[in-house]
């Protein structure tokens, strides 16, 4: 049996994308401007190990499975299409048949981007400070060159908020960092607390735009010691640093404000209260924090998924709430809520500059950092566009107060609009 026919035997005859196989075989729609190309037998044997996305990602990461075509077009149409009765187990036997030498119960390893479930346990239970290290470490220290390529002069891997459809991601970013310091109301003089700061770009904003005094910390060395000389080249030493270290290691009592930008998605769900717990206790009285993260559209979906893709290959012991959820937690921990939103468009238009980035850089990126941790970015990224498209995913800012007696320190009617860049 050929492997076109298995091909429409899933998809149908009429699928709306192109098929072709090492054996010689195609199918599909042959106008359609996207391929799909299976390689190598070795496919077949990570498809018959772990069936479904699993499956097709570690072949499409290892080079055995490839894409010709637009990655966003090809996930979109292919999440369209209504699969038929699947292969039978008889299909299988005629394909191992076919090509001979496959054996499919020879187990073929995971790609090397594949983050394994063993060596996590080597480094402890899940959230304890030297996993998480592991796990931003796994994530954020890439290659700072990369990262360059792919979020651009910002280095802001966090979502954007774009005041226009046709606004550029370095607007949108310039307005992100300006719709969390109107939320919290920074002032020059206040001190400022960037929790998960990244490569520190509200840091530098804060410092920058309002003559706040910030102080950012990052369980990624790599981006520590970028943020340091950005800061430094933007004459910010007086006011802006950047920490490798720990956030539940900074003091507590001595800030004004606190700022969270994708930083919950890290803590875990179990974690959660006392996160909120210990930014509450590192506030002053009057203080404000803006928690921004990732959430799920229900309150009462699971947090993570084990074994799934992005937990994988991405974030390791991610796990993501419903906004409700979040905000009881936030409401326990002492704060008063004054204003939510969600954002979900904005981090699918995000998704879409980081992605024509990527594309833009694909030669310089598989220079960088391989072809393998490449082709995981670009599978990521286009499929995390069609999630927040799609409202498997969405994204809140929610902004809490420590009130300062009965006092919220908040006008009746504030205007959050952020000013230009």
């Amino acid at each position: 049996m050929r492997l076109a026919e298995i091909f429409e035997r899933v998809v149908g005859a009429d699928a709306p994308v192109r098929f072709r196989a090492y054996d010689g075989s195609t199918s599909g729609d042959p106008e359609s401007e996207i391929t799909l190309v299976v390689r190598t037998p070795v496919a077949l044997n990570y498809l018959a190990q772990s069936p479904g996305a699993l499956g097709l990602t570690r072949a499409y990461v290892a080079g055995h499975i490839d894409l010709e075509g637009d990655m966003y077009t090809a996930l979109k149409r292919m999440s369209e299409i209504a699969f038929g009765d699947g292969v039978r187990l008889r299909d299988f036997l005629a394909i191992a048949k076919d090509i001979g030498w496959v054996k499919f119960v020879n187990r073929v390893p995971p790609p090397p981007q594949e983050m394994r479930r063993s060596r996590l346990l080597e480094r402890g239970r899940r959230h304890s400070k030297e996993r998480d290290a592991e796990v931003i470490h796994h994530h954020y220290d890439v290659s700072n060159a990369f990262y360059e390529m792919v979020l651009g002069p910002s280095m802001t891997y966090t979502c954007a908020v774009y005041p226009t459809p046709v606004a550029s991601l370095e607007e949108a970013q310039f307005h992100k960092y300006e719709l969390v310091s109107r939320k919290l109301g920074l002032a020059k003089g206040m001190r400022l607390l960037d929790v998960g700061c990244g490569w520190g770009g509200m840091v530098i904003h804060a410092a920058r735009e309002h003559g706040v005094k910030a102080l950012g910390v990052t369980l990624s060395k790599e981006q520590a010691e970028w943020a340091q000389k950005k800061i430094a080249q933007e004459g910010l030493g007086d006011l802006a640093e950047v920490r490798h270290m720990d956030y539940r290691n900074v003091p507590d009592g001595v800030f004004d404000r606190i700022s969270s930008i994708g930083l919950t998605e890290h803590i875990g769900k179990k974690n959660v209260p006392d996160y909120f717990a210990s930014l509450y206790a590192k506030l002053k009285p009057g203080g404000r924090l803006l928690n921004h993260c990732i959430t799920r559209p229900r309150n009462d979906l699971p947090a993570m998924v084990p074994g799934g893709v992005i937990n994988r290959y991405v974030f390791p012991d991610g796990e993501l709430e419903g906004p409700g959820w979040l905000q009881a937690q936030m409401n326990d921990a002492g704060f008063e809520i004054r204003h939510q939103e969600n954002l979900r468009e904005h981090y699918a238009l995000t998704l879409r500059d980081w992605s024509a980035n990527l594309d833009r850089n694909w030669d310089a990126a598989v220079a960088e950092v391989g072809e393998g941790t490449a082709r995981v970015w670009r599978l990521y990224m286009a499929g995390c566009v069609l999630g927040f498209e799609k409202n498997v995913v969405q994204l809140h800012q929610i902004l809490g107060v420590k009130l300062d007696g009965d006092d919220s320190g908040m006008p009746l009617r504030p205007d959050f609009e952020p000013r230009r860049g």
